[in-house]
C-alpha cells in the first residue's frame, strides 16, 4: 500500500502541474485594458471552448493513471495475497488492463488461467537442466519422459535402442530429451548419473539431455473429479501425464525441425531415424499434424515444432479432463469436422492430418506400467520382427575362434551375412580370426557387437589387429599417422579398438597388403558378446 500511497502521490501533483500549465495558457494583458481594448466576445468565447477542452483532457489522464495505479496495486497483492478476496481482485484487475491513453485491453491467456497454483510461484516454469550442451537446429528431437517405477526401469534399454546403429551425421542432427518427470531431487540426480555413466560420450556431445521440472510445477491432485469411470490414481497419473507431455513439449519448441514423442520402455527398430526423417521430408509438402511411427497410444507421434506450442496450450487447457490420446483426437475434430456432416466425413477430414507410417519403428516392451500395479501388455502388431543382423559381401577367409558359439549363431554365418554370431561370456585372450588365402588390400573395416535385442551383449576391451603380409615392409620408416600403431606377437600390429561396442577404420597403406585381421579380447567381460556386423571392404 506504500507503493500505491507513493504512485497515488506522484499523480497528484502532475494533475496539478497540468492544472497550472492551464491557467497559465489563458492569455492575459499585463496593464488593465481600457474600453477600446476588450477582445470581442467571439475571441473570449473561443479561448473558454479550448480551456474547456484542455480540462476535459487532462480529467481523462487523470483517470488513466488512477486506473493503471489501481491496477499495479491489485497486481501486487496477487503476488503477495494478504486477504482472503485477493485471488478475485487480482482477475479482475487482469481483466481491466487500460493503455496510456485510458482505452480497455484484453489480456491474452496463458498457462497462469490453466494451471493457477503457479502464479504464487513464478519460478515454477522455469526447466531444472541437469545434463545438456544447449544442442539446437537439429532435425529431429526426441522427447521422453521417465517416471519412478515400482518395480524395473527400461530407461537405459531403451536409449541403447534409440542410439545403436546411428551414424556420426546422425547423431549431428539428433537431440534425445530425457524428462525425469519427479521433484524428488535425490532421483532426477540418480537418473542423471545413470545415463552419463552408461551414455558418457553422448551426454559430452549434446545429444542426450536430462531435464527436470521445478517443484512447484505441478498442482495438487488430490482435487480431481473422477470421471469416465476411472479411479482417483488413474485421474491423477493422466493428469499429470498430460503436464508432462505438455511440459517436454514447450521445453523442446525452439530445439529442432521435428519433434518425436517416445516413452521410457520403448525399442526402436534399425535405420529408424534415417526412416522416420526420410518420411517427414517426403511428406512436408502436405497439411499434417503429425505422423505416426506407431499405432500404440502417443508412442511414435510427430509434429513439426512449430505447431507444440498450440498443442501444448490445447493439452494444459483440459489437462484435468481426458487423457492424453483422447485429447490429440480432439484436436483433429476441432480442426476439421463439420458438426453439419456425418460421422464419416469427421473421420475422412481427419485422416487428411495425421499420416500414418508402416510399419512401426517403435514397439512397447515394458511390462510394468508407470502407474503403480498395472500391467501393460500392449504390443504394434505392425512392428514384425526386428533385423537382428547386417549382411556384408565380405572376401574368402578361414574363420577361427575361441570362442563358443550360441545355438545356431556361428561366426561363419555371421560373416555370409545369414545371421548374427553370439557367444558365450567372453574371456581375457579370447580371439576372432580372420585369414585370407592370399593377401589382399582391405581399404576399411567395421565390427559391430550387439544388436537391438542383445544390446547388452557387446565386446569391451578388445582391439583390432592386422597381420601384414610380409615382415620387411617393417623396414621402412613409419609416418607420423602411424605412430600409434604397437607391434604385438606374431606380428599383428594393433589398428583401434571397439568404443561403445563399435570398431571401424580405415588400414593404413604401409599395412598393406593384409595377411589377416584378429578381435583380442583384453578381459573378462560379465555378458555374452553378439557380432551383428562384419564388413571387410576390399
Amino acid at each position: 500500500m506504500r507503493l500505491f500511497s507513493l504512485r497515488a502521490g506522484c499523480a497528484l501533483a502532475a494533475a496539478c502541474y497540468l492544472l497550472l500549465t492551464l491557467i497559465r495558457s489563458i492569455p492575459r494583458d499585463e496593464v488593465p485594458p481600457g474600453p477600446r481594448d476588450l477582445p470581442d466576445m467571439r475571441t473570449l468565447f473561443g479561448r473558454l471552448v479550448g480551456a474547456e477542452e484542455l480540462a476535459g483532457k487532462v480529467s481523462k489522464d487523470l483517470v488513466s493513471i488512477m486506473e493503471n495505479l489501481r491496477s499495479m496495486s491489485r497486481a501486487a497483492d496477487f503476488t503477495h495475497p494478504t486477504s482472503n478476496n485477493t485471488a478475485t481482485t487480482s482477475l479482475e484487475a487482469m481483466r481491466r488492463h487500460m493503455d496510456v491513453h485510458g482505452r480497455q485491453m484484453f489480456l491474452q491467456p496463458n498457462i497462469y488461467f490453466y494451471m493457477p497454483h503457479l502464479r504464487q510461484h513464478p519460478d515454477g516454469l522455469i526447466p531444472n537442466v541437469v545434463l545438456g550442451q544447449g544442442r539446437r537446429g537439429v532435425s529431429v528431437v526426441l522427447g521422453i519422459p521417465t517416471v519412478k517405477r515400482e518395480k524395473q526401469s527400461y530407461l537405459v534399454n531403451t536409449l541403447s535402442s534409440l542410439l545403436y546403429g546411428l551414424t556420426s551425421p546422425q547423431t549431428q542432427q539428433l537431440l534425445v530429451i530425457i524428462f525425469v518427470a519427479e521433484t524428488d531431487a535425490d532421483y532426477v540426480n540418480s537418473i542423471a548419473e545413470t545415463v552419463t555413466k552408461n551414455f558418457p560420450k553422448e551426454v559430452q556431445s549434446g545429444l542426450l539431455e536430462v531435464v527436470s521440472p521445478s517443484r512447484y510445477y505441478y498442482p495438487n491432485f488430490t482435487s480431481l473429479k473422477e470421471t469416465f469411470g476411472d479411479s482417483k490414481d488413474r485421474v491423477k497419473w493422466r493428469t499429470k501425464q498430460n503436464l508432462d507431455y505438455s511440459f517436454l513439449m514447450l521445453y523442446a519448441q525452439d530445439r529442432g525441425t521435428f519433434y518425436v514423442q517416445l516413452e521410457d520402455d520403448v525399442v526402436a527398430k534399425t535405420d529408424y531415424f534415417h526412416d522416420m526423417r526420410t518420411y517427414a521430408v517426403q511428406e512436408a509438402s502436405k497439411p499434417w499434424l503429425y505422423l505416426e511411427f506407431s499405432q500404440l497410444g502417443f508412442i511414435g507421434k510427430m509434429f513439426r515444432t512449430r505447431d507444440l506450442p498450440m498443442i501444448a496450450e490445447f493439452f494444459l487447457m483440459f489437462h484435468r479432463d481426458k487423457p492424453i490420446d483422447w485429447l490429440l483426437d480432439h484436436i483433429l475434430w476441432v480442426k476439421v469436422c463439420n458438426p453439419e456432416k456425418d460421422e464419416k466425413d469427421c473421420r475422412d477430414q481427419k485422416a487428411l492430418l495425421k499420416q500414418r507410417y508402416k510399419p512401426s519403428l517403435f514397439q512397447h516392451v515394458g511390462l510394468h506400467s508407470s502407474l503403480p500395479g498395472k500391467l501393460q501388455h500392449l504390443k504394434d502388431k505392425d512392428f514384425g520382427k526386428q533385423n537382428l543382423y547386417r549382411a556384408h559381401n565380405n572376401p574368402v577367409a578361414e574363420l577361427s575362434s575361441s570362442l563358443k558359439h550360441y545355438q545356431q549363431h556361428s561366426l561363419e554365418r555371421a560373416y555370409r551375412g545369414e545371421d548374427f554370431f553370439w557367444a558365450l561370456t567372453p574371456m581375457q585372450g579370447d580371439y576372432i580370426l580372420l585369414r585370407f588365402p592370399e593377401p589382399i588390400r582391405i581399404s576399411s573395416y567395421l565390427f559391430r557387437s550387439g544388436n537391438i535385442e542383445t544390446i547388452g551383449d557387446k565386446l569391451y576391451n578388445t582391439t583390432v589387429e592386422v597381420l601384414p603380409s610380409n615382415a620387411p615392409v617393417w623396414d621402412k620408416p613409419v609416418t607420423s599417422s602411424s605412430s600409434h600403431l604397437a607391434e604385438l606377437d606374431n606380428g599383428f600390429i594393433v589398428i583401434g579398438e571397439f568404443e561403445n561396442g563399435v570398431a571401424e577404420g580405415k588400414i593404413e597403406e604401409a599395412l598393406q597388403p593384409v595377411t589377416a585381421l584378429r578381435l583380442v579380447v583384453h578381459s573378462n567381460s560379465d555378458v555374452w558378446a553378439a557380432l551383428s556386423e562384419i564388413l571387410i571392404d576390399v
